[in-house]
């Protein structure tokens, strides 16, 4: 595993970070659940994602019952807020951040959280509210750093020409089947040191290659799962599958799977800090945590783009 600094942070993370979406407290099993966290540390993978609305809170939970008892600097945990946890309970107020973020903390079972981020923008909060906010919650110790997720290049200077605590990460959707951070956003956080956590870079299981044009999801997959396929099903269109499949033999040339072919593909940008794998077996971590430290020749990008066209 290789490790990477977060923006102008003093964490070091692994390349790869382990996410709870749809996952943990929800649509994995328990038992599976706990084999992939611990199959997590054993890789290397030091960074753990989540957030207060993954399950309504059972994700936070089931991390804070896992996680008791290890080392509290054995790990990098981030959360996030945002999403209504009650029709009342939403958005990035200042009452908001103060009263998620301490449910976070009880439902993680720590006194702090090393990276606390703004799930969204929030339209109806004045945004020096917000920022004042979290500044007070890294003031008080309850976050080392502070992110943001889906913002905008013009809201993302907008927070930085504010006073108090300055972002440090941005978590941007980001695959070869979605590249649009590369426009603005990824220029945008270099200039201004901020590292960037993508998450969905398999595309929800789309770039793993188990979905095929004309045929069923398989049974055991995200795709098949009531709890986890309703994200999925908008992605599997036959031309798109068609185009994964032809990638198959690039990673065979180069002794790699499908998913950590396109895991380093990410990995291959210096703007990139650490890509977020959603897992529901332990032997998909391992997989997955071997993408680190892949490199990439021009030939192979050259190939790939060619491909995915």
């Amino acid at each position: 595993m290789q490790y990477r600094r977060l923006g102008q942070s003093d964490l070091v993370v692994s390349e790869i970070a382990l996410g709870s979406w749809l996952t943990y407290g929800g649509g994995v099993p328990r038992d599976r659940a706990e084999g992939c966290v611990r199959r997590a540390f054993d890789e290397g993978i030091n960074f753990v994602d989540t957030a207060n609305v993954y399950a309504l809170g059972a994700a936070e939970s089931f991390l804070g019952e896992v996680l008791r008892g290890m080392p509290r600097d054995r790990y990098v945990l981030a959360t996030k807020v945002y999403f209504p946890m009650s029709p009342q309970d939403q958005g990035l107020s200042a009452a908001q951040i103060k009263k998620q973020l301490d449910a976070s903390l009880r439902r993680l079972r720590v006194d702090h959280v090393d990276l606390y981020q703004c799930h969204r923008y929030d339209e109806r909060t004045p945004l020096e509210e917000t920022m004042a906010a979290l500044s007070a919650a890294v003031a008080q110790g309850k976050t080392r750093y502070i992110g943001f997720s889906e913002w905008s290049a013009e809201q993302i200077r907008a927070a930085l020409a504010l006073p108090g605590s300055r972002f440090v990460s941005s978590q941007p959707q980001y695959s070869l089947l979605w590249r649009a951070p590369e426009e603005e956003v990824f220029p945008l956080c270099a200039r201004e040191g901020i590292g960037n956590i993508v998450w969905s870079p398999l595309a929800q299981g789309v770039l793993t290659g188990k979905y095929r044009a004309g045929q069923p999801a398989p049974a055991d997959s995200r795709a098949a799962s009531e709890a986890m396929g309703g994200f999925l099903q908008k992605r599997l269109d036959d031309r798109v599958l068609s185009s994964v499949q032809r990638l198959r033999p690039i990673a065979s040339d180069l002794g790699l799977s499908l998913p950590q072919l396109a895991l380093a593909w990410i990995l291959r940008r210096s703007e990139v800090t650490a890509a977020i794998i959603g897992a529901s077996r332990p032997e998909q971590v391992a997989e997955n945590a071997r993408a680190s430290g892949v490199k990439l020749d021009a030939e192979v990008l050259a190939r790939i783009d060619q491909a995915l066209a």
